[in-house]
């Protein structure tokens, strides 16, 4: 379908609105000051293709090394680290710094960096270009967790667009590798400003964008707007990645050939169904088998005591992240069970029985029971070990989520 024309015009009267702010702020020829960094010698940077490539989101907690590590061999292209805070990063925290790891496998690959200021950008992507083996920086605008748009960074740079025009600048100059941003529709639901920002993106120097078709004010509870990306995909001077509620291979290749997006960022849908990425490389449904997820929860586990290492605490950090995996992992339906499909994101089916009796285990909602299955793989868990999911996005509505789930930019 044709992409429907959005009304930008705030409901309450306000003198300016956020569209507005972002119009001006494209039509400022301000130079963006940027201290100590505007006199960096000049980089040729390498050209990253995002057509039609499958780019998996950045998923903290879930997108660890291990998970990307098996994303690749089901299939995605590009693959980006987890959402690391710009301040963190430049005070040292060696948590933080653990996000940047690469695995040789990831022949495209990312860091997602977050942070309000141009200065502390800046300088941060100075810091990554010396240290870190990446291919682009992807700067996060569109997390919607209270504590970072509190700080003025995530989506709260949709109510600040010359602010966000200067973060960019600055992470241009800075980077020695492409800069990205991934941002929402707007912050607020009284209008849309992510249309009236990118045909001035790439003179900002950004390379990409990619925008989660929800405001920040509705975090996952509504359907992601595709006929909105499609809108702002055409006024997009960069190419335009779209993000939200990709389930399935129908879904991705509507949102590609309908819509006009250059690709899809995969989040919750490629957590749900790693092998998503499978299905839309071969333009099918995947009926896949109990025995076979089993097979990749086998290789997460190895994946993870390779990486976390295979002592007590290496043990049950793979056990820790595996069970962060699994709360969204056992939402996902068998194909052969669906009777009218097919089944989308944010469709929440009623309770079943599997084909076996580890079809049915691996669909409980009861996390006890995927304690259960990690047990098979790594051993029996510590005398009086519980498991509580970190984020609420792995619910069905009314939950927060982020790419810190950010979206989950998950970051989904």
């Amino acid at each position: 379908s044709a992409p429907t024309r959005v009304d930008t015009k705030s409901g309450d009267g306000e003198e300016e609105s956020a569209a507005k702010r972002a119009r001006a702020a494209a039509e400022d020829d301000d130079v963006t000051d940027v201290g100590a960094f505007t006199n960096m010698r000049p980089v040729e940077k390498k050209v990253i293709d995002f057509k039609n490539k499958l780019y998996l989101a950045p998923l903290t907690t879930v997108g660890n090394l291990p998970y990307r590590r098996m994303c690749k061999r089901l299939g995605a292209d590009i693959t980006c680290g987890e959402m690391a805070m710009v301040t963190n990063l430049i005070q040292g925290d060696s948590r933080e710094w653990a996000l940047m790891r690469r695995h040789p496998s990831e022949d495209v690959f990312g860091v997602q960096i977050c942070g309000g200021f141009p200065d502390t950008v800046a300088r941060c992507c100075q810091l990554l270009g010396d240290v870190v083996d990446c291919d682009f920086i992807d700067v996060n605008m569109g997390c919607p967790i209270d504590l970072v748009c509190g700080k003025g960074a995530g989506s709260m740079m949709l109510e600040k667009p010359k602010k966000m025009e200067q973060v960019i600048r600055a992470a241009n100059i800075a980077a020695l590798c492409p800069v990205t941003f991934k941002t929402r529709m707007s912050y607020t639901d009284k209008s849309r400003v992510a249309h009236a920002l990118v045909p001035n993106v790439a003179e900002w120097g950004a390379a990409a964008v990619t925008l989660h078709g929800r405001t920040r004010a509705q975090r996952y509870r509504a359907e992601a707007d595709w006929d909105y990306i499609a809108q702002t995909k055409l006024a997009s001077s960069v190419p335009l990645i779209g993000n939200g509620d990709v389930y399935n291979q129908r879904d991705y290749y509507e949102h590609v050939e309908t819509h006009g997006v250059d690709t899809c960022m995969l989040a919750r849908g490629a957590l749900i169904k790693p092998w998503l990425f499978t299905e839309i490389k071969e333009r099918r449904d995947w009926d896949i088998s109990s025995g076979e997820r089993l097979d990749l929860l086998k290789q997460f586990a190895s994946f993870g005591l390779e990486h976390w290492g295979s002592d007590d605490q290496g043990v049950e950090n793979t056990r820790r992240y595996l069970l962060e995996w699994m709360s969204f992992l056992h939402r996902y339906v068998p194909v052969g069970l669906v009777e009218r499909g097919p089944v989308t994101m944010n469709l929440r089916p009623p309770m079943y029985v599997g084909r076996n009796d580890l079809e049915t285990l691996m669909a409980s909602t009861k996390s006890e029971d995927w304690v259960k299955i990690s047990s098979m793989l790594l051993g029996p868990p510590p005398e009086g070990f519980m498991f509580h999911p970190k984020h609420k996005s792995n619910a069905y509505g009314g939950t927060e989520g982020g790419q810190a789930f950010a979206d989950w930019d998950a970051q989904g």
